[in-house]
């Protein structure tokens, strides 16, 4: 093990041991695992609880998008209690969401507890399989195995908005004010994927991905997601890093975190574009055509998101060696260069 967490972060006699949250449990992978279920219970408690309250006091006669919801836009815009106009005609699904939601909360927490107080407390010391998810920071193969894994359940997440879209019900459609059933998805690479570099019908549009107009071309790239992930997780179970991941990447608690938390920054920032600007993906009928706030609250989650990312990522670098120089102007030229990417980001939002 070359992880280490000290209870104290000062060389003072205060204890700082409080403000480590689940860096304590960097070390033994049974409690740390304990911790990731139980903060999923939370989630889901929250999916659950706040569906419900929403339900409680949805207001049939008054517009979606007037009545300060969270969640119920999302579900309506997945096709769940919507008939012609956008009009939500049975808040029953939801309550039915939000039950399913709860229960799962519990399940969540219920073995989130269990690894906490009576699981072993490394996972190599357990019993059946759970050895084989025992890992070391240290071990770049077992890390790969357990990112194939989350690859896998991210993948078939988007294969689950496919299912719904083209089988269970379909979803709702802007552009004819109702939801109906996508027969035929965009699986053209050339289509999908010059969505990344801002390429719609053979135009540049500043949007990217987030210009995307119809259905089928949305439902068309998670068909893709899906089938990547899956592929790519499946691929990293079965083999370990290459030699130049091994020499590129650092591997210890911080650094793995760190990489995660990059990944939510982008996913946040592409977000404001969508939340923003797409109607597609977020019909008016929901969501309104003033974004503004929404847009805003994506955009300092991206900013959280982006601190913690470069915060975990030098404490990664710097644990159990000093940062060279070469290192210390890689990291404020990666400064400047995520303040211009916002920058600009900002800009573009103005037009």
């Amino acid at each position: 093990m070359t992880t280490t967490t000290s209870n104290t972060f000062s060389s003072s006699n205060q204890d700082w041991s409080w403000l480590a949250g689940n860096a304590r449990l960097i070390d033994v992978s049974g409690k740390l695992l304990g911790a990731h279920i139980a903060h999923a219970g939370l989630i889901m408690f929250w999916a659950g609880a706040t569906t419900i309250s929403e339900v409680s006091r949805f207001v049939p006669s008054q517009p979606v998008s007037e009545q300060g919801l969270i969640l119920i836009p999302h579900l309506a815009t997945l096709g769940f209690g919507v008939g012609a106009g956008g009009m939500v005609v049975d808040t029953y699904p939801y309550f039915v969401i939000g039950m399913l939601h709860l229960v799962a909360s519990a399940v969540l927490g219920a073995g989130g507890l269990f690894h906490v107080f009576k699981g072993p407390t490394i996972l190599k010391d357990g019993t059946g399989r759970a050895p084989k998810f025992h890992y070391e920071w240290s071990d770049p193969k077992k890390l790969g195995f357990i990112l194939g894994h989350h690859l896998i359940f991210l993948g078939l997440g988007a294969l689950g908005l496919v299912l719904k879209a083209m089988v269970f019900g379909g979803i709702y459609d802007t552009t004819i004010n109702d939801v109906r059933v996508i027969t035929e998805p965009t699986l053209n690479p050339f289509s999908i994927f010059g969505y990344l570099f801002g390429l719609v019908d053979g135009n540049w549009n500043s949007l990217g991905m987030a210009a995307v107009n119809n259905l089928e071309d949305v439902i068309g790239g998670h068909i893709w997601i899906g089938v990547m992930c899956i592929a790519g997780g499946a691929w990293h179970i079965v083999t370990e890093p290459a030699s130049w991941a091994r020499n590129r990447f650092i591997f210890n608690g911080h650094a793995i975190l760190s990489y995660s938390l990059g990944a939510l920054a982008f996913m946040a920032f592409t977000s404001i574009y969508f939340v923003g600007f797409n109607t597609t993906v977020f019909p008016n009928e929901f969501y309104g055509t003033n974004r503004d706030s929404s847009t805003v609250i994506q955009f300092f989650l991206c900013a959280t998101f982006l601190f913690g990312h470069i915060w975990h990522a030098f404490k990664g670098r710097s644990e159990g060696e000093a940062l060279s120089e070469q290192s210390k102007s890689s990291a404020v030229m990666a400064g400047f260069l995520t303040l211009a990417v916002l920058a600009i980001g900002l800009v573009l939002l103005t037009f």
